[in-house]
């Protein structure tokens, strides 16, 4: 008889630790569903009061998405918190790595930009948006050797991308690679005929 009591009472308990994973579970949907409305109305304040209420340290996924709203609120040095505790909880995710890069642009941080770029490009190396970020970053340090470099990798995986092309040539230009930079403008012009960025390199070239 004692036995079949204790049977009862575990399967009771297993039942009941079901169902509280599944509330739990559904109220965590919840949560990020109306994050996601407030966010989409500009109620960032809102949106992140919504997460915190489900809120768990060793949730990935609710740093991530308060690191995010927390960049949108302007609170720049807690977007840098969560997004670390997102990193530190998968180490070789990327999202996080990008999402940090916004507040630490933000705060004028380039070197921790740059660090979590390499970072991400030490785990995908052939991750286009990373290698396109370095390159800008070196353009607009006027070190247009490195911005070349990153830009190629770019345009060798996508040839007919706008945006690579365009700064693949400027870069060009800039060391003057002058028939390299022509055929690169032109091919920008390929991509969008009126392009007065590409016409105006081009008009750099004699």
């Amino acid at each position: 008889m004692e036995l079949i009591k204790t049977g009862k009472v575990l399967i009771v308990s297993i039942l009941l630790l079901s169902f509280m994973k599944v509330s739990g579970q559904e109220a965590i949907i919840t949560a990020f569903k109306e994050s996601y409305t407030l966010e989409k109305s500009g109620e960032y304040a809102k949106a992140i009061a919504k997460i915190k209420e489900v809120y768990t340290v060793d949730s990935y996924e609710s740093n991530l998405r308060l690191g995010w709203l927390n960049y949108l609120a302007g609170q720049l040095y807690e977007s840098t918190s969560f997004y670390s505790k997102a990193i530190a909880l998968k180490p070789y995710a990327l999202e996080p790595r990008f999402g940090m890069a916004y507040p630490a642009y933000a705060l004028g941080k380039i070197d921790e930009v740059m660090t979590l770029y390499t970072k991400i490009l030490e785990i995908d190396p052939q991750n286009t948006l990373a290698n396109y970020r370095m390159g800008q970053i070196y353009y607009g340090k006027g070190n247009y050797e490195k911005a070349e470099a990153y830009f190629e990798k770019v345009v060798n995986l996508y040839p007919f991308d706008y945006d690579s092309l365009l700064m693949y040539a400027w870069s060009k230009l800039k060391l003057q690679k002058y028939r390299e930079a022509k055929v690169l403008f032109t091919k920008v012009l390929m991509n969008n005929p009126d392009d007065s960025s590409a016409l105006e390199g081009l008009g750099y070239i004699k």
